[in-house]
């Protein structure tokens, strides 16, 4: 149990401090991601961005995840093909709601990074880093947004998550550091004692903290 994020974050970030002299770049999935990577990017002294990511979630049911969306046009896309046959949804149902999230997507971007030219993965260790993960939906269409962006080490740091999600990640990820992977896991926010939901103005203040080279990065 984490009392919030923030220190969820610096329990993480002292988990991460061997990577401190590869200058490493920590990507949040924001919001929920958001505050406790940077607490790991002020430990490693490296840079911070978002990786901008949405669940597609199934009609009427909207924390079900059919799949993801990641990079600023949602242009990276992940599928579940088990709740889609249990949906009753095909590709084309799919495609049409990851309309609405790429649209969430190009909001978000205009809102929070505006004019931020995108940080080089080229070469780089980046650490992904979010709240928590339940199936691991989103988490996947970030990893693969950013293999493809060409980093020499892509590192996943949570709190906090579910065994099934670890195992589907793992050969997404060079390595997975999860402080906590409880058998009976029913949510992420279970595992905080105060998990209030992450507003805009958190995230663009966040952002504004940081040293000047955070500037977005889409894959």
């Amino acid at each position: 149990m984490f009392a919030n994020r923030d220190k969820a974050g610096r329990e993480l970030a002292r988990h991460l401090i061997a990577l401190r002299n590869q200058a490493p770049v920590v990507l949040a999935l924001p919001r929920g991601g958001l505050p406790v990577a940077a607490r790991a990017a002020e430990a490693l002294n490296a840079p911070l961005d978002l990786m901008l990511v949405r669940k597609i979630g199934v009609p009427d049911h909207r924390e079900l995840a059919v799949g993801a969306i990641a990079g600023a046009d949602g242009q990276t896309m992940v599928t579940n093909p088990d709740v889609a046959a249990t949906e009753g949804l095909d590709a084309r149902d799919i495609d049409q709601l990851a309309d609405a999230e790429r649209a969430e997507l190009r909001r978000r971007h205009a809102l929070w990074l505006k004019n931020r030219a995108p940080i080089d993965l080229v070469g780089k260790t980046v650490i992904l880093v979010d709240g928590g993960i339940a199936t691991g939906a989103t988490a996947k269409a970030a990893l693969l947004a950013i293999r493809r962006a060409a980093p020499k080490r892509i590192v996943l740091a949570v709190p906090v998550a579910s065994t099934q999600a670890v195992a589907a990640l793992q050969p997404l990820a060079d390595e997975i550091i999860c402080l906590a992977i409880p058998t009976m896991f029913y949510a992420v926010g279970a595992h905080y004692r105060n998990f209030p939901q992450v507003e805009d103005a958190e995230v663009i203040a966040i952002l504004a903290s940081q040293r000047p080279q955070a500037t977005s990065s889409q894959a």
